[in-house]
């Protein structure tokens, strides 16, 4: 269907089964990550830096409270995929036929990405950053008691950002590809971004240049790699936008053709009946 001859009903009809789609996957999430939070959590417990603490519940409903975030983000994580997939569903009928193919491979990609931003958060960031609160207690001679549902939000404040962080790239190659993007633009406004980044860096890492250096890093490789990707899907796009224009320039010379051909047939006719 062309998306160009829908209603605005339709479209918010199409968009309304999209989001039943996904809701029905979140909620058969919910169901499966509720039986892996409880292993998900002693794990957590049981690392390296949550064994230097003490994890308390200052409140009755402190460890349900802990159970549902897990189990509502491992049911994020889960679904990824399927949200991924029906975003591209309801986008690609403005799509040409190269261009559905070529963003669908994306999906795959992106779930990797998020995968991998969330190691980054949880293996290098998390620690550091606890670390140096830790230096900084000790220091001050302050003595913390630490809340465990105050614990797993101060991880999913840093981890999960770094999930979607970490799929800029295939975000830079999507909009490449359908020529939404230009990586000129990328290169010429480099260096606002790098400050972008590095702010970003200065939010989320301890107060000091070390960390703000291992945190801007990765985030500039990032934009280094999107932007030698984005020039890849952008070029794709120019080669696919050409061989559209000629296939167009094609049709409407045999749609010309065509009707001088059956413009000369009538002719001929007309001269026939006449004789």
């Amino acid at each position: 269907m062309n998306p160009k001859e829908l209603t605005v009903i339709e479209h918010i009809e199409e968009l309304r089964k999209r989001l039943f789609i996904c809701a029905v996957f979140f909620v058969l999430a919910l169901i499966v990550s509720f039986y892996f939070a409880k292993p998900i959590i002693r794990f957590i417990q049981i690392s390296e830096e949550a064994q230097e603490l003490t994890l308390n519940a200052f409140k009755v409903g402190d460890p349900l409270t802990v159970y549902l975030e897990v189990t509502f983000i491992v049911a994020t994580i889960i679904t990824s995929p399927i949200i991924l997939y029906q975003l591209w569903a309801f986008i690609t009928p403005g799509l040409h036929e190269m261009e559905r193919k070529a963003t669908l491979k994306y999906i795959p990609y992106a779930f990797l990405l998020f995968i991998g931003g969330l190691a980054f958060g949880y293996f290098i960031l998390f620690p550091n950053v606890l670390h140096f609160m830790m230096t900084l207690s000790n220091d001050l001679d302050i003595q913390q008691t630490i809340g465990i549902n105050e614990y797993f939000s101060f991880l999913f404040k840093l981890v999960v950002p770094f999930g979607l962080i970490f799929e800029l790239p295939v975000v830079m190659l999507f909009l490449a590809r359908l020529g939404i993007l230009n990586p000129q633009l990328m290169v010429k406004f480099r260096k606002y971004s790098y400050f972008v980044l590095f702010v970003i860096a200065v939010l989320v890492a301890p107060p000091d240049i070390i960390s703000y250096i291992m945190i801007s890093i990765p985030l500039f490789v990032l934009y280094e790699v999107s932007i030698i990707i984005a020039r890849i899907g952008y070029r794709k796009y120019q080669v696919a936008e050409e061989k559209r224009i000629q296939e167009e320039k094609e049709a409407a010379q045999k749609i010309q053709v065509e009707q001088l051909l059956a413009e000369q047939r009538r002719q001929i006719e007309e001269m026939s009946n006449h004789q």
